[in-house]
């Protein structure tokens, strides 16, 4: 049996069976570390491109009302059932952002804005988070590099076998465009009597920004740059980072 699907449909069934080894909590903690240095320690909490939900529940367990939001409906549905009725989970393209009332801060982890592959997508996004923060909120989020494309992962294929699923990751690294684009095979376990697997074919396309780049997209659409940081530390982003994360705050005009 075979399907295609859109990013993260089929994916989103097994996606926490193969992201086991993500730390999350030490992602958490580092994030927490962030939201209180630049002043948000309560309030709400957007989570961009949430998933399944991973980070928003420990939001919320530290006390903050989260908002999870993501694209694929697959995707939250997992998490309804993680984070249950104490997160308000929102179906929509980050792209097109909306919100009921201004929050306290917005965050997207594990490379959500890698997606957007166009500088104008990119931008509309900054644009729609800082239209959704009160004075004062701060927008934190992470990026996979230049250098972990090109040397880390590369034209890399990559498995995992598990018991009920498998998947295979085909990825191929254009240097001109900065666009990562690998085809995601999954075989999935539905009928154990007749050991019979579905298979899913996806269709992933990432892209790596210069920093300096994000810096000025950033500006251009109302924010000031508070920090940018290599992952899980207080240091700068070297040539040979592989993920970096951007501290920024929107500046509100006077009314």
């Amino acid at each position: 049996m075979q399907e295609e699907n859109q990013i993260y449909g089929g994916f989103a069934r097994v996606y926490d069976l193969f992201m086991d080894e993500i730390p999350y909590q030490e992602w958490s903690d580092y994030l927490f570390e962030l939201l209180e240095r630049e002043g948000v320690s309560h309030g709400t909490v957007v989570d961009l491109a949430c998933g399944t939900g991973e980070i928003a529940w420990r939001l919320r367990r530290k006390g903050f009302e989260t908002i999870g939001v993501d694209i694929s409906q697959e995707m939250l549905e997992i998490a309804s059932q993680k984070c249950a009725s104490d997160v308000l989970l929102l179906h929509q393209d980050m792209r097109e952002l909306e919100l009921q009332s201004p929050v306290d801060g917005v965050v997207c982890l594990c490379d959500g804005m890698n997606y957007m592959t166009t500088e104008e997508d990119l931008a509309k996004v900054f644009a729609r988070v800082a239209s959704c923060l009160a004075d004062g909120g701060v927008f934190i989020f992470d990026m996979k590099t230049e250098y972990f494309y090109r040397e880390i992962l590369g034209d890399c294929i990559l498995a995992d076998n598990r018991e009920d699923a498998s998947y295979i990751w085909d990825n191929a690294y254009d240097r001109d465009s900065r666009i990562n684009t690998y085809l995601l095979t999954l075989y999935e376990l539905v009928d154990d009597d007749r050991d019979l697997f579905l298979r899913t074919d996806e269709l992933h396309r990432q892209r790596a920004y210069p920093p300096e780049r994000v810096r000025g997209l950033l500006e251009s659409c109302g924010f000031e740059l508070a920090g940018i940081y290599e992952a899980l530390t207080d240091r700068p982003p070297s040539e040979e980072s592989q993920r970096i994360y951007f501290v920024a705050k929107a500046i509100k005009e006077d009314a």
